[in-house]
């Protein structure tokens, strides 16, 4: 869908840090403290940050290599399966990773960033009412610090689903939250120029653009688009100068060379 397509990767799940005290015994050698995690565990954590690594550079079956030698350190490591699903959805194996979600969410059921990373996936198959009761349990979580992003998210996901209304709440709750993140900014902008609320669709994107270092080409065309909606012909002609002179190939550009604006 047009306008949505910033929601990029940000849903990798976060890796245990090892917390590591080492005393050494009469003899000299190190011996674990109770707050050094067993050597299983740092195996396992080793392996993993491995594999987010080959999952964050698409090198999926090295990956899934990584995570088969974090699970035989550590069998039960909820975040293992989470990355596991992830991977298998990459590699468009969306049954495989089904399971691994539900395994990492039977291991750790109050794990909000668990719970949001099957929500994406669900998402991403269209499945948008399954999808929003998993974000709205992401969100119900005591514990869950990333409630901006989960909303995000939620956003997206029912603006998918032609969701207007909902979509401009989450992402008017994700913005108070992190004002500062101008993928929010961007979505709840498309969002609010569907709906017909232009005057507040122009606030938001005017401050992705008002920042050189935010602009780009789909926040200009957004921009055109709600000016060409409003009337206001100046504004227009300005912005696809400044898509012409700054993304000169992207495809944005030529959508506004071709009149384009209702695709």
């Amino acid at each position: 869908m047009t306008g949505l397509r910033f929601v990029l990767a940000g849903l990798l799940i976060g890796v245990l840090a090892a917390c590591t005290t080492v005393t050494q015994g009469p003899d000299g050698r190190e011996i674990a403290t109770p707050s050094e995690p067993p050597d299983p565990v740092r195996r396992a954590q080793a392996r993993l940050e491995l594999a987010t690594a080959y999952y964050g550079r698409a090198q999926y079956k090295t990956a899934l290599d990584e995570i088969k030698a974090a699970l035989a350190a550590k069998p039960d490591l909820a975040d293992a399966y989470a990355l596991r699903g992830l991977v298998q959805a990459g590699m468009g194996d969306m049954r495989l990773a089904d399971e691994s979600f539900q395994r990492a969410i039977q291991l750790a059921p109050q794990d909000g960033g668990h719970l949001h990373n099957y929500a994406w996936h669900f998402c991403q198959q269209q499945r948008y009412a399954e999808a929003d009761v998993l974000f709205e349990r992401a969100l119900a979580q005591p514990q869950y610090r990333d409630s901006a992003r989960t909303l995000l998210a939620r956003g997206v996901c029912q603006a998918r689903a032609t969701q207007w209304a909902e979509a401009e709440r989450s992402l008017a709750r994700s913005y108070e939250l992190d004002p500062s993140n101008p993928v929010t900014a961007y979505n709840l902008a498309d969002v609010l120029m569907r709906r017909g609320e232009l005057e507040r669709a122009r606030f938001y994107v005017r401050r992705i653009n008002a920042v050189p270092e935010l602009m780009s080409a789909q926040s200009l065309w957004l921009a055109a688009r709600i000016e060409r909606r409003v009337g206001n012909l100046e504004a227009l002609k300005d912005l696809g100068k400044q898509l012409r002179e700054r993304y000169p190939q992207a495809s944005e550009t030529f959508q506004f060379e071709s009149g384009r604006f209702d695709d």
